[in-house]
């Protein structure tokens, strides 16, 4: 079975934070950028996504998320055009009407010199309605009874923790619902599993995290004796 992996961040470095995602600036010698993208943009942003993230930053409230981010990992079994796809898939699924930026991130690991194909998704809460604002009111207090002369809407507002909870466990498995798609279309039998391990009955010990910097000091024997204990669960 294919690897799951699904992370949701949110934050308020947004700027910044698309200049990464986008691996523009000092970011770029990363070369790890595979494709980039957005979507429903305002007009003030004049389709430049970082301009939507800077405006977020000084006119959503303070204590607010300027931004959501999304990390999917894409499965290695995909080609290029495939894996377009799968994004696109993606993308649509999860940002219906939001403003967006995404891209799709190649590195290789540093414990298997394996390339590790992953989407990073950032969204705005603030969903398209239909009506134009400047952007100095599009983030204000949505207004019902008159949407006009208030912000956009957020779709993150007004649930509980149990509604929190369930519509992540849903997401999760519409992600990994798409991807089991796009692999058996394409004629692959892997398949991935948005449960935790407990919940699929499996028993494993949990994996000992090493990070960078002890990964860099490791020997090639130590590297392949680790990643066969990984497999073999014993790591």
């Amino acid at each position: 079975m294919a690897s799951f992996h699904f992370q949701i961040k949110s934050g308020r470095n947004g700027y910044d934070h698309s200049h990464y995602v986008a691996r523009k600036g000092f970011h770029r010698k990363r070369g790890d950028l595979v494709a980039a993208g957005h979507g429903n943009l305002p007009a003030w942003t004049e389709d430049d996504p970082a301009q939507l993230w800077k405006a977020a930053e000084k006119y959503e409230r303070k204590n607010g998320a300027v931004y959501r981010e999304s990390i999917i990992a894409l499965p290695k079994e995909l080609t290029l055009q495939q894996t377009h796809a799968l994004v696109g898939d993606l993308v649509q699924k999860l940002a219906p009407g939001k403003p967006h930026q995404f891209a799709i991130h190649a590195p290789k690991s540093s414990l298997e010199g394996e390339v590790i194909p992953h989407l990073h998704l950032m969204t705005s809460d603030r969903a398209d309605d239909g009506i134009e604002r400047p952007a100095e009111r599009f983030f204000r207090r949505y207004n019902a009874q008159h949407p006009e002369q208030g912000g956009r809407k957020k779709t993150s507002g007004g649930r509980n923790r149990l509604e929190i909870r369930n519509d992540l466990i849903q997401m999760r498995k519409t992600v990994a619902d798409t991807i089991n798609h796009h692999l058996a279309i394409n004629g692959h039998d892997e398949r991935v599993d948005h449960r935790s391990l407990p919940e699929q009955g499996v028993r494993k010990k949990p994996e000992r995290y090493l990070g960078p910097a002890k990964i860099k000091d490791m020997t090639d024997r130590e590297k392949a004796a680790y990643v066969s204990a990984r497999k073999s669960g014993a790591s």
